[in-house]
């Protein structure tokens, strides 16, 4: 199917949801989880029903939808809602089509969604989410300047700047869509971190739009 078959293909789906198809949000949260990322606030959404985890439809998804999981996830804010399986199509069923998130829930479950029995996607639709959570600038003046942390599993930790590059640098403005590097400074300048240190290379091009796409 060519470029304009598709798009027919998704206006026709959008214009099949009824009203009687959606579904108000009923029972405790659903386990949610980011597969195939790289990290655990990066990566494929995926939603835990009847004990299988499945995909969700990316047709209609959006910044509020993506600002939903990253909140459950406790991942910080969103920073890019994907469609068409940028990470990957997934496998199995495929849960929750057609979202309608305020971007307020707690969690992916309170958002009114298509019934689960209805079928719209397949997982080359599948969506993906990428939160800031996986990296984040603290202690500076501003969103965009801090000391470099990086969230391992659950566990943050801070950067040691003799594994610290210009080209991470440029991979970190770019994600956190800070602009360009002005500075590197080292010697704890932002203050020291409490707990655990990353005290592996980053070994970035610089051309990457996420850090955790760096080896």
């Amino acid at each position: 199917m060519g470029k304009e078959g598709m798009s027919i293909g998704r206006i026709l789906g959008i214009l099949l949801v009824l009203p009687g198809d959606m579904e108000s949000p009923v029972g405790g949260a659903a386990e949610v989880r980011l597969e195939a990322g790289g990290s655990p606030c990066a990566g494929r959404v995926e939603v835990k029903h009847q004990d299988q985890w499945g995909t969700v439809c990316g047709l209609g998804w959006d910044m509020k939808d993506a600002a939903v999981v990253c909140k459950q996830l406790d991942c910080g804010s969103a920073l890019q809602a994907l469609s068409d399986a940028p990470f990957g199509p997934g496998s199995g069923q495929i849960w929750r089509s057609y979202l309608q998130c305020q971007g307020t829930e707690t969690a992916l479950s309170e958002c009114i969604h298509a019934d689960w029995s209805k079928r719209y996607c397949t997982h080359a639709m599948d969506a993906g989410v990428v939160c800031s959570g996986f990296v984040q600038l603290v202690g500076g003046a501003s969103p965009c300047s801090g000391r470099v942390e990086i969230r391992d599993g659950d566990l943050r930790r801070t950067v040691c700047d003799l594994h610290f590059g210009l080209k991470a640098a440029e991979v970190i403005c770019r994600e956190l869509q800070c602009g360009t590097v002005l500075s590197i400074p080292g010697a704890a300048h932002f203050g020291e971190g409490v707990g655990a240190i990353w005290d592996e290379e980053l070994q970035c091009v610089g051309n990457e739009s996420l850090l955790s796409s760096c080896p």
